[in-house]
C-alpha cells in the first residue's frame, strides 16, 4: 500500500515541558526553541512548528549552524506530527545539509536516523531501511548506544510494516538489550509495546502478554509525559486485540485495557495534551462499543470529539465521528447516525492523506483503514432511499450515496498514486449524465450483504440491489478473471454468465427504457480487475450489445471528443529483448499499419529513449501518444512502469514527460498502452491502470489488463486506429468494433486475445 505506517505510539523524541516562556521585546533562538518543545510535548504542533520556524531563522541569521541544524531537525518532527510529510522532509535535508558541511557525524547519525523514520512513517519503504540502515552503521561507528537502540526499534517497525514479523521482533529485542543499558526507560517502554504486538502477529500471545505486563510496569515509573500517555494507549488496545487468543484471561485482559486507557487519559490530561485525551477517551468508548454498552461508549465517544476539538485535529475528529455513528446507528437512530457519518467524512476531506494513514493500522490497506467511513454512510444513504416512495425522496439518497464513493475513489487514487495529479483532473470535471444521450453510467457499490447497483440515463437515476454478499461476488470476480485468460478452454463462460445476472441482468429492463449504445462502468474493488465487454447472457458478449468504457471515479473524467481531423500520433515501441524483457516482432507492423491510418512519428527500439520522447513531446503538439512496449502495472505505484529502451519510464515520470500535457490548453486526448499487465486479483495495481490516463494528464487510455501476444494486440490495435478515422464513431464505439472484428476471427475469437483492452476515462 505503501502505506506502512509507525505504530501511533512511536513518535520520534520528546522534550519534557519547561516554564512557558512569554513574549518579550527580543525573543531569543533559545526561547522560541523551548516555547516548540513545550507545544510539541503537548500536541500542538502547528504552535510548535512556528516556534521552531523562528528559531532556525535566527540561528541562521547569527551563523550558529549547528544550532540551526537542530532547530530544523526539531521543525521536521512538528510537521511530521501535522502531516506534512513534504515540508518535514525539506527540514530534515537542510539539517542535513549543514550538518555534512561540517562534518558534523553526532548530529548527522540523529538526522539520517530521522530520515528513515520519516521514509518509514510515509510508506516509502527502500529509502527507510538505506537511512535507518546508514543511520545505524554510523551509530556503531560513534559508539553511541542509545540513538543504535532508536534506530534498531525504527527498524523493527519497518520489519513489521512489511509483514516480516520474526525479524521485527530480533530488532526489537535488540533495542530493548540498548535501550536497558542507556537506562533510557521510555524506549524500554515502546521496545516492549512493539515486541508485543509482533509476537501476536506469530502467535506467541502468552510472551506478548508477558511483554505487556512488563511495559506497563516501566512506564508506572515514568514521570507525566507524552511517551507514557501513547504508551498505555498502545498497552491498552494490544491486551485488547489479545483476548480472543487467551481466553482463559480474557477478562483480567479486558480490566487490564481499561486501566491503562483510563491512565493514558490521565496522564494526558496532565500534561495538557488535548490530542492524546482524546486517543484515550475515544479508544475506551471502543472497547464499550465491541462490549455492546453503546449509551457509556457513545458518552465517551462525545468527550474524545470534544477533546479533538481543542486542538482542530481533523485526523482524530474523523474517527470519533465515524464512531458515533456506528452507535447512533446501534441505537437505532439513523438521521443521527447518517449526520455523524457526514462530519466524519468531513472532516476526512480537511485533512491531508498522510496524516490519516499515521494514524492507522500498519498492516490495514487505505481501503480498509478509511474506506469504511463511505461505503458505511453509503448504506445508510441507500437503505434510506429504498424506504422513499417518490423519486423526488429518493433520487437525492441515491446521488448522495454515490457522491461519498466517489469521495473515496479520488481519495484512493490519490493515496495511490500520492501526488496531486488527481486534484489537477478534477478541476476539468463535468457531470457524465449531461455528456452523451446515449451512454449509460453504471456505478457498482459493493457492500459486505449485497451489491448496489446505480445506473444513470439521460432521464435520470435507477437503483437495483442484488442479494449477494461481497465475499460472495469477489470469489466469482477472481475466478472469472483467471479463467479468462486460459484461451484454450471456455471454463470462464459459467463465471461470464453468473457476473452477467448479476451486474447487467437486473438492469436490462431500464436500459431497454432509453436508446442506449454505451456502458460506462465505473467499478470499485475486484471489478477493476475483469473485462465487462467478456460478461455473457448466455448467447452473446455483452460487447454485442454496447460498447463499453471504463472511468475510475465520475469526477475524474474531461468529457471532448477525439478531434479526428487535427489528430497528430507519437508512436513508440520495441520489437527487440530489452532489459530482460522478451521480443515484441510485431509491434514494428503495429506502428507502421497506424503511420498509414493518421500518418505518426515513429520511436521505435533504440529510438526509444525517454530523452526524446521528452523531446518530441516539447517540441510538437500530439494529440495522440502510443506506447507498444511492456509495461506492469502494480500495487505500488513506485513499481509500476512502462519499458523504454534505455530505461523503465515509472508513473512518477511519466507524469513529467507526458504530463505536461494537462496544463495545455488541449490536453492529450488519447494515451495507448497496447503491451500491459496487471497481476490478477490485484485490485490496487488495477486502480493504478484506471488512472493512468490521469496521472499521464491525458482524457483517455487505451490499456490492456494482462498481456496478449503481440500479433493479437497489433491486429485489435489498427482496427481500433482504423475505425477512429470517422469523425462519428465515439472511441468506445471504435473498441466495440475493433474488439467485435477479433471475436469473428476464428484465431483470436476467445475472449483472452480482445477482453483484456479497457478503454479508460473518457470514452467519447
Amino acid at each position: 500500500m505503501g502505506k506502512k505506517i509507525v505504530l501511533s505510539f512511536l513518535f520520534i523524541l520528546f522534550v519534557g515541558p519547561g516554564a512557558t516562556i512569554h513574549a518579550a521585546e527580543a525573543v531569543s533562538p533559545e526561547q522560541h526553541m523551548q516555547e516548540g518543545m513545550q507545544a510539541f510535548a503537548r500536541g500542538a504542533f502547528e504552535q510548535a512548528a512556528v516556534s521552531w520556524t523562528e528559531a532556525a531563522e535566527l540561528y541562521e541569521r547569527a551563523g550558529k549552524g549547528p544550532e540551526q541544524s537542530d532547530a530544523l531537525l526539531r521543525l521536521s518532527d512538528a510537521y511530521r506530527g501535522l502531516g506534512q510529510f513534504r515540508k518535514a522532509l525539506e527540514n530534515l535535508e537542510s539539517a542535513h545539509r549543514l550538518a555534512a558541511q561540517r562534518g558534523d557525524r553526532p548530529r548527522l547519525v540523529v538526522i539520517i536516523g530521522s530520515l528513515g523514520n520519516l521514509y518509514l512513517a510515509a510508506g516509502q519503504d527502500e529509502n527507510a531501511a538505506r537511512y535507518l540502515s546508514d543511520g545505524l552503521q554510523l551509530a556503531k561507528e560513534l559508539g553511541n548506544t542509545g540513538f543504535s537502540a532508536v534506530i534498531l526499534n525504527n527498524l523493527g517497525n519497518l520489519w513489521a510494516s512489511q509483514k516480516k514479523f520474526p525479524e521485527a521482533i530480533g530488532a526489537y529485542s535488540e533495542s530493548l538489550t540498548l535501550a536497558k543499558a542507556a537506562r533510557n526507560l521510555p524506549l524500554v517502554a515502546r521496545a516492549l509495546i512493539n515486541t508485543a504486538t509482533a509476537s501476536i502477529q506469530v502467535q506467541r500471545y502468552q510472551g506478548a502478554k508477558e511483554q505487556l505486563d512488563q511495559a506497563a510496569e516501566v512506564i508506572k515509573g515514568l514521570a507525566p509525559s507524552h511517551d507514557e500517555a501513547y504508551g498505555l494507549i498502545t498497552i491498552g488496545l494490544t491486551y485488547h486485540k489479545l483476548r480472543p487468543y487467551l481466553v482463559d484471561v480474557k477478562d483480567d485482559l479486558l480490566g487490564r485495557a481499561f486501566q491503562a486507557l483510563n491512565q493514558a487519559a490521565v496522564a494526558a490530561e496532565a500534561i495538557g495534551d488535548p490530542r492524546a485525551a482524546s486517543y484515550a477517551w475515544g479508544y475506551l468508548g471502543s472497547l464499550y462499543e465491541t462490549e455492546r454498552r453503546y449509551p457509556e461508549a457513545l458518552d465517551l465517544t462525545r468527550r474524545a470529539i470534544f477533546a479533538a476539538q481543542q486542538v482542530v485535529a481533523a485526523e482524530v475528529l474523523y474517527r470519533w465521528h465515524w464512531q458515533t455513528g456506528r452507535l447512533l446507528k446501534a441505537l437505532g437512530k439513523p438521521d443521527e447516525a447518517m449526520a455523524a457519518y457526514r462530519r466524519a467524512v468531513y472532516a476526512l476531506q480537511s485533512v491531508r492523506l498522510e496524516l490519516v494513514l499515521s494514524y492507522s493500522n500498519a498492516t490495514s490497506s487505505y481501503r480498509e483503514s478509511i474506506g469504511a467511513v463511505y461505503f458505511e454512510l453509503a448504506d445508510l444513504l441507500l437503505q434510506r432511499a429504498a424506504s422513499g416512495t417518490e423519486r423526488d425522496q429518493i433520487e437525492p439518497y441515491l446521488l448522495e450515496a454515490r457522491d461519498a464513493v466517489e469521495l473515496f475513489k479520488v481519495a484512493e487514487l490519490r493515496d495511490y498514486f500520492r501526488d496531486d495529479c488527481v486534484d489537477a483532473a478534477r478541476s476539468r470535471i463535468t457531470s457524465l449524465e449531461i455528456v452523451s444521450k446515449t451512454a449509460a453510467v453504471v456505478y457498482p457499490i459493493i457492500l459486505s450483504d449485497r451489491l448496489e447497483l446505480l445506473v444513470s440515463l439521460p432521464t435520470g437515476m435507477k437503483r437495483v440491489a442484488v442479494p449477494v454478499s461481497a465475499d460472495t461476488l469477489t470469489q466469482e470476480v477472481r475466478l472469472f478473471r483467471r479463467f479468462l485468460e486460459k484461451r484454450t478452454t471456455r471454463e470462464y463462460l459459467p463465471y461470464a454468465q453468473q457476473l452477467y445476472d448479476r451486474l447487467i441482468r437486473p438492469l436490462e429492463p431500464v436500459l431497454a427504457s432509453s436508446p442506449i449504445d454505451t456502458l460506462v462502468f465505473v467499478p470499485d474493488g475486484p471489478l477493476r480487475t475483469i473485462p465487462m465487454a467478456a460478461l455473457h447472457d448466455g448467447k452473446q458478449f455483452l460487447i454485442g450489445k454496447y460498447a463499453v468504457a471504463t472511468t475510475p471515479g465520475l469526477t475524474l473524467t474531461d468529457p471532448r471528443p477525439l478531434k479526428v481531423e487535427t489528430i497528430k500520433i507519437l508512436s513508440m515501441g520495441l520489437t527487440e529483448s530489452v532489459q530482460g524483457f522478451p521480443p515484441l516482432p510485431n509491434v514494428s507492423e503495429e506502428l507502421q499499419a497506424i503511420k498509414r491510418l493518421h500518418g505518426s512519428t515513429i520511436l521505435l527500439n533504440q529510438d526509444f529513449l525517454i530523452s526524446k520522447l521528452e523531446k518530441e513531446l516539447k517540441e510538437h503538439p500530439f494529440s495522440v501518444v502510443h506506447i507498444a512496449s511492456h509495461g506492469q502495472f502494480a500495487s505500488d505505484s513506485q513499481k509500476t512502469f512502462l519499458l523504454a529502451f534505455d530505461e523503465k519510464l515509472t508513473m512518477d515520470r511519466l507524469d513529467q514527460v507526458v504530463g505536461l500535457f494537462r496544463y495545455r490548453d488541449d490536453p492529450l486526448a488519447l494515451l495507448t498502452l497496447s503491451a500491459c499487465e496487471t497481476a490478477a486479483g490485484d485490485d490496487r495495481a488495477a486502480l493504478g491502470l484506471a488512472g493512468v490516463a490521469i496521472k499521464a494528464g491525458a482524457r483517455s487510455a487505451l490499456a490492456t489488463l494482462w498481456f496478449i501476444n503481440d500479433q493479437a494486440s497489433s491486429t485489435l490495435v489498427s482496427e481500433f486506429y482504423r475505425q477512429l478515422q470517422n469523425a462519428s464513431v465515439s472511441k468506445a464505439v471504435a473498441l466495440q468494433q475493433a474488439q467485435l472484428k477479433m471475436l469473428g476471427d476464428p484465431t483470436f475469437h476467445h475472449p483472452a486475445y480482445w477482453a483484456p483492452f479497457l478503454l479508460l476515462n473518457n470514452w467519447l
